[in-house]
């Protein structure tokens, strides 16, 4: 009998995109951010894709200091292979937001594919309350906002990470976004195997129906053939059914808060690792296996755990 195919679990432990009224849930310190993050390990994820927040005003920062006071604890305590955004927030410039990854040099970074309209300010017609000033102000600045990913800033994060030995989550929200990183694969700035997470969901980007998904698998795999590992990420109600379809399509898939606060239709999760474990029994239904992080690292050829700066 054959095996079952090994499915990598991303966890998007807390992020840019939701603010920390939204959901009580939302990890913002790092004393929370670490827990969260081995709590999704623990549950099954084998990679965690990790933000900071500056703990007294919520605002997401790329502050490296930040970002110290919770990736060592993660990589002690556990096994995961540790992501660290190049996204930040779109209000911020590329230099700031490489810092983290640049300096901390982790086994996996994640990397924007294409500049793009990113509209938040739909939640500001669903929520009433803030925790803070910013967060309204900042919502409906979206309506006029562009999320800069130009080919000069790619190319920049490229290379000044080129000696760190870390390898990209190519985040794709279009399709637009895989042919971006084609041109960088023929100029021989990226080497494969590419991990590429295409989104869907983001008002902006390309939508949820299944033709959607369909349709960037199959750009996909006429762009890159077998020189890459393909995965999911459904924002908000999306983000089970996309990655249940992707599976069967096999794919890989990525939950987290950072991406959906919910756990069903009008629950919110509890935590990171609740959505780590409904995707876990969807992709276990499937007759589909969860890699392990060192499955992961074999899989998307890192450089290992030791191989990082903290």
């Amino acid at each position: 009998m054959a095996k079952p195919r090994k499915v990598i679990v991303t966890c998007a432990v807390t992020g840019a995109i939701h603010t920390p009224t939204m959901s009580p849930h939302l990890p913002v310190t790092a004393a929370e951010i670490r827990d969260a993050a081995i709590g999704a390990i623990e549950a099954g994820a084998a990679i965690v894709h990790l933000h900071a927040r500056d703990p007294a005003t919520g605002r997401p920062s790329q502050d490296v200091a930040l970002f110290r006071e919770f990736v060592s604890d993660i990589k002690g305590q556990c096994d995961g292979v540790i992501n660290l955004t190049t996204g930040g927030s779109p209000a911020m410039t590329v230099q700031e937001r490489l810092q983290p990854a640049l300096v901390l040099a982790p086994e996996v970074a994640s990397l924007n594919m294409g500049s793009m309209n990113f509209g938040l300010y739909p939640m500001l017609g669903k929520y009433r309350a803030f925790t803070h000033d910013w967060e309204p102000a900042y919502l409906e600045s979206t309506r006029d906002l562009v999320f800069r990913n130009t080919f000069k800033d790619i190319e920049f994060i490229l290379e000044s990470c080129q000696d760190n030995g870390t390898r990209f989550e190519f985040e794709c929200y279009d399709t637009s976004h895989l042919y971006n990183l084609a041109h960088f694969v023929d100029r021989g700035l990226i080497k494969g195997p590419l991990f590429i997470q295409t989104v869907f969901g983001i008002l902006g980007g390309i939508g949820t129906h299944p033709d959607d998904v369909s349709h960037m698998r199959r750009t996909a795999d006429r762009l890159f053939g077998d020189e890459y590992v393909w995965s999911v990420l459904g924002a908000g109600r999306f983000q089970m059914p996309i990655g249940s379809m992707a599976a069967s399509m096999g794919g890989n898939v990525r939950v987290g808060l950072e991406d959906s606060l919910w756990d069903g239709p009008g629950t919110l999760a509890e935590s990171n690792a609740v959505q780590v474990r409904r995707v876990r029994g969807i992709l276990e239904g499937l007759s589909l296996s969860i890699a392990t992080p060192d499955e992961a690292r074999g899989l998307l050829a890192l450089k290992g755990r030791d191989n990082v700066r903290f």
